[in-house]
């Protein structure tokens, strides 16, 4: 991304999932879905998705950079509400390999284009500033929102950023975050299912997750440009907390109203994690390098959604339950907030919303 763009970057990673979904329908073995599915599709969907975005979209804004992402990827959740019912009367009716297809249809149709199009690195490559101020107002806002000149004055690179305690306790808290939501995302239906919810009902609760989570993200997103980005992180690992709270609750009274708690608690709040999930990386080490930073510091939030559902997966075959794991999630929770509270972006650059109103430049 820093060196050809997301105009280029993007549009290769579109590419990628539809070679893996076309392919995937001439699939005759196993190792034929982990090449396709597994490797193509995942990893064209890790450089077009929240991961690839959150690359660039915080050099576009800075006094409403929360607000923009959390717009941004509720994308995700408007897409899953819209065409994943579609998607699954289409696999009853045709089969999924049409599924596939439709899928790249769209993809070269409405995703490739309009990245390729529209996608840019910064502001700047247009002759434009962040938040759409002129030039000069757009420094001076840049420079008032500084708290520490010194750090913000580097120029950052890979090298220098994994020398700091701040990369890594960002990197901590990217691990445990992402394996606290990706762990109820994976096991939350069959759990649903085994505690006596019927099949129609976990898919529902489901569903309506990635639909809260639209509100959760624009909300969060906005709430954290005026209190911070530790205490949105903070809110979202509460949420995703009380989340886990909820199922133990539920193993005993599998009530519809404690599961509206669950899935409010995951999606008003736990999914506000994606609006600042670039934010906090970018006020710590924003410069030219800062894709290849967020890239390694992606690493840790991929790890995480891969390690969260095994470890839950393990756990689940050791003990016969998900008592376990959803304590070890509730764990990683408290972990990730407070891992992120010592990264402390506040003490670099605050948000707008904690501007001094006099202009003064923060110390």
């Amino acid at each position: 991304m820093d060196r050809w763009g997301p105009r280029l970057v993007l549009p290769g990673g579109a590419v990628l999932v539809c070679a893996g979904l076309a392919l995937a329908t001439l699939t005759s073995e196993p190792w034929h879905l982990y090449m396709t599915l597994g490797v193509l599709v995942a990893g064209g969907a890790s450089v077009v998705g929240y991961t690839g975005q959150a690359f660039f979209l915080p050099n576009w804004f800075v006094r409403r950079r929360g607000l923009a992402m959390g717009i941004a990827f509720s994308g995700v959740g408007i897409g899953s509400v819209a065409l994943f019912p579609w998607l699954q009367r289409m696999i009853d009716a045709r089969g999924w390999r049409a599924a596939c297809w439709t899928l790249v249809a769209i993809l070269a149709v409405v995703v490739i284009p309009l990245n390729a199009v529209f996608a840019r690195q910064r502001p700047e490559d247009l002759g434009l500033s962040p938040d759409g101020d002129p030039t000069s107002r757009a420094g001076a806002r840049r420079a008032r929102n500084v708290v520490d000149p010194a750090w913000a004055a580097v120029d950052w690179t890979l090298a220098l950023a994994v020398r700091t305690p701040r990369f890594w306790w960002v990197f901590v808290g990217f691990v445990t975050g992402l394996a606290a939501w990706y762990m109820v995302q994976v096991h939350q239906t069959k759990y649903l299912l085994e505690i006596g919810f019927t099949p129609a009902v976990a898919a529902a609760a489901l569903g309506l997750v990635s639909f809260t989570g639209i509100g959760g993200q624009v909300g969060l997103g906005h709430l954290s440009d005026r209190i911070g980005r530790e205490w949105a992180w903070t809110l979202a690992c509460l949420g995703y907390a009380i989340c886990y709270a909820t199922l133990l609750v539920l193993y005993e009274h599998p009530t519809m109203g404690w599961l509206s708690v669950m899935v409010g608690a995951q999606g008003l709040l736990g999914y506000g994690i994606a609006s600042v999930f670039g934010a906090i990386p970018a006020e710590l080490f924003q410069g030219r390098h800062y894709g290849v930073i967020f890239g390694v510091l992606g690493l840790g939030a991929a790890m995480g959604a891969g390690l969260g559902p095994l470890v839950a997966g393990l756990l689940y075959d050791l003990t016969g339950r998900y008592a376990e794991a959803f304590c070890v999630a509730i764990g990683c929770c408290a972990i990730s907030a407070l891992a992120i509270r010592l990264a402390a972006p506040r003490k670099v650059r605050v948000v707008a919303g904690r501007l001094p109103r006099s202009g003064v430049m923060v110390r």
